[in-house]
């Protein structure tokens, strides 16, 4: 399957730069994937197609402040660090711009010596190991210095750094938000639970190659990045559960459906277990456990294109993005929400 087959044309303007005051007043199309049918509504609506027999499994990772800007101690040169993953306590892998001036042993100063980091070593990718030094806990001087790290499309400054978090995040770790939660309110969650529908959580931290192009010709060329998850035994169960009565799991975005793809063995039963998961869903896979899902409109040619067409049909989800487009849905990660079930 070509990758071209998932490109489509994006005015400029379509893609939405701050997130709306009110996390919830986002607009809605639903997709049936059966038919192809399209209605458009408001995100407060999706409370009208849940029903009890539902389990909506959201991703509780938390967005760590990982863009760091300092300068190098020597010379004064400014520097960007991105964190990527925590290697030991106070060793991270990083990306660093401009990479060329970060040479193992040069040492970069940020806050005015809050925060210092050596580089330690050059490694696959030209990804550097970095050491960090600070007093106190290393977290909250992360969060006294850090900026969120934007998807490279959004060009605004953020105002408020919890408009980049859900309103359940709780574990932190990722590198990105996990975007179809940005829509939710706890009060909307709260009168969703009040209607029955039974609410899971799992985690998974995002990586920033979920940003990162597809360079092959054939989408079964692509090698997916890793990124670590969990699920809860009591999580696992309330899944199992409900998916024994015949009732739907509803996915909130597209990390939750590889989480839960990763951990479903071939009875159709969600294991509770930690680990590192590359899973690439494309049209041809068969899902284990995600019966619908909620999620933005992502990047043409991008692997989260590929798994939402592998659910609902690669036609139907061209078309359904075309309408978006002549309808002037906002796209992205402070974009509009799209329900496919």
């Amino acid at each position: 399957m070509q990758v071209k087959d998932f490109d489509f044309e994006l005015p400029q303007e379509l893609i939405a730069q701050d997130p709306l005051k009110d996390r919830s007043a986002s607009r809605l199309l639903l997709l049936n994937k059966k038919t192809g049918e399209i209605q458009h509504k408001s995100f407060k609506n999706i409370i009208d197609y849940l029903s009890p027999n539902d389990c909506l499994v959201l991703n509780n990772t938390r967005v760590l402040p990982a863009r760091l800007i300092g300068a190098k101690e020597k010379t004064g040169g400014k520097v960007e660090i991105l964190l990527l993953e925590r290697k030991e306590k106070d060793l991270w892998e990083v990306m660093v711009k401009p990479g060329k001036k970060a040479r193992p042993g040069d040492r970069i100063v940020f806050g005015d010596g809050l925060l210092k980091a050596t580089i330690e070593a050059v490694v696959a990718g030209g990804n550097r190991y970095a050491r960090f030094e600070y007093e106190g806990i290393f977290e909250e001087v992360l969060d006294q210095l850090g900026e969120m790290p934007l998807p490279p499309y959004i060009t605004h400054q953020l105002e408020d750094k919890e408009r980049y978090q859900t309103v359940y995040a709780k574990y932190e770790g990722s590198a990105a938000a996990p975007t179809a939660g940005l829509h939710f309110t706890q009060e909307l969650l709260q009168q969703i639970q009040e209607k029955g529908v039974t609410i899971a959580y799992v985690t998974l931290h995002v990586g920033l190659g979920t940003f990162r192009p597809v360079k092959v010709d054939t989408i079964e060329e692509h090698q997916m990045h890793s990124e670590y998850y969990w699920i809860e035994p009591e999580e696992a169960k309330k899944i199992n559960e409900i998916k024994a009565k015949g009732g739907r799991v509803i996915a909130v975005g597209t990390t939750s459906s590889r989480t839960l793809e990763s951990s479903t063995d071939e009875n159709g039963i969600l294991k509770a277990q930690k680990g590192w998961t590359d899973i690439f869903i494309y049209p041809g896979y068969s899902f284990k456990m995600v019966d619908a899902l909620i999620t933005n409109f992502h990047l043409p040619q991008s692997t989260l294109i590929m798994l939402v067409s592998a659910l609902a049909g690669r036609e139907n989800i061209m078309k359904a993005y075309q309408e978006a487009i002549e309808q002037r849905y906002r796209f992205f990660s402070f974009g509009d929400a799209m329900f496919i079930f």
